[in-house]
């Protein structure tokens, strides 16, 4: 079984029985969270599926996850408590929470579980360990397991100890979530039908210059925001294609698009066939200023086009304006999405061959 996907080949969480197995299942958890509410929980609802096969399937489902970026110490804003809360309601169960990942009392509560019930270990980040991806830490987090899982597509990029050296220790396989985003960026990868498109927005060129480098051999044309377009002129940056970057006519460092962008946006988006968006095109978060970011959606949506959409901040939105349901597919990763259609190899990826 498994997923064939270029020259990858993972296993997935079908190729092993898990009945009263202890399940190490690394979740993208990272949500963005405001006064002590959840804003957009896309990422939580993406977690269930993996979770409820494993709990039909009788095991003991040990959920592991992050949230923001603690630098190694115990943030108290950042524990996953209201991560636990929510999964509770969705999954209309008790999940049982810890106070940290590793240590006497984790392995007690473990040693305690069983098959069918679900625990949920602090923020991985509150050890630096994680981070740097130290081996010691990898295999305390290994002896809670027999079993371990990657469904945290969105960090699949990072080489962190819960993402890549967890493997070294378990057996391994990937999660539905995984194993969907591979299937569904795989379509854009080796067979899009065209025309195919990209629409960048936000800003940092820096995370998003090798994946436009890139993906302009693949695509017919690419839609960059006028952030970006600026910070290309400003960094003196010069791509093999460029006459394929279509960017707003006026105004770089606007809050929103101008009208005459948003129409020239709209006729190219219309013409594609496979379109692939990260990134709003201006301070959405503003009533005033969300318009050329939703005019955006909306062509895509018209378009009829194969659409993937990902990235915190343009699913936020969507998921705001109650869009997320029109587009084709919605992927947990923003950074990581990019990387992968760039053809970077993704470490938590590669971990599981």
């Amino acid at each position: 079984m498994g997923v064939a996907h270029g020259f990858l080949f993972m296993k997935t969480i079908k190729d092993f029985k898990v009945s009263g197995k202890r399940v190490l299942l690394r979740c993208d958890f990272d949500v963005p969270i405001a006064n002590g509410v959840i804003l957009d929980d896309f990422r939580i609802k993406e977690s269930l599926g993996t979770i409820k096969y494993l709990l039909e399937n009788n095991a003991k489902v040990i959920l592991m996850g992050h949230e923001g970026r603690p630098g190694g110490i115990v943030v108290e804003s950042l524990r996953l408590n209201l991560v636990k809360e929510k999964l509770g309601e969705y999954l209309g169960m008790h999940v049982g929470k810890t106070s940290d990942c590793i240590g006497k009392e984790v392995e007690d509560t473990v040693s305690l579980m069983k098959p069918g019930e679900v625990l949920l270990l602090e923020n991985l980040r509150f050890h630096k360990e994680e981070v740097e991806n130290d081996p010691e830490f990898a295999k305390k987090l290994a002896s809670l397991g027999d079993i371990y899982v990657n469904n945290a597509f969105a960090n699949s990029h990072r080489n962190h100890a819960s993402m890549t050296g967890l493997c070294k220790y378990l057996p391994s396989a990937g999660g539905l979530t995984l194993e969907k985003e591979i299937e569904m960026l795989g379509k854009i990868i080796h067979n899009p039908k065209k025309p195919l498109m990209a629409v960048i927005g936000g800003a940092k060129i820096e995370t998003k210059a090798k994946f436009i480098e890139e993906f302009l051999e693949l695509a017919d044309f690419i839609i960059v925001s006028g952030l970006i377009k600026k910070e290309m002129q400003d960094k003196g940056m010069h791509f093999k294609d460029h006459g394929k970057i279509i960017s707003p006519l006026t105004h770089f460092g606007s809050l929103d698009i101008d009208e005459a962008s948003i129409a020239m946006f709209r006729e190219k988006i219309l013409t594609a066939k496979t379109i692939i968006w990260n990134g709003p095109f201006g301070k959405f978060e503003d009533e005033v200023h969300k318009k050329g970011t939703l005019e955006i959606a909306k062509a895509i949506i018209e378009s009829g086009a194969f659409s993937v959409v990902g990235g915190d901040e343009t699913v936020e939105f969507l998921d705001r304006e109650n869009l997320v349901s029109m587009f084709s597919y919605v992927s947990t990763g923003g950074g990581a999405m990019l990387a992968y259609l760039a053809g970077e190899n993704l470490p938590g990826i590669e971990a599981l061959k």
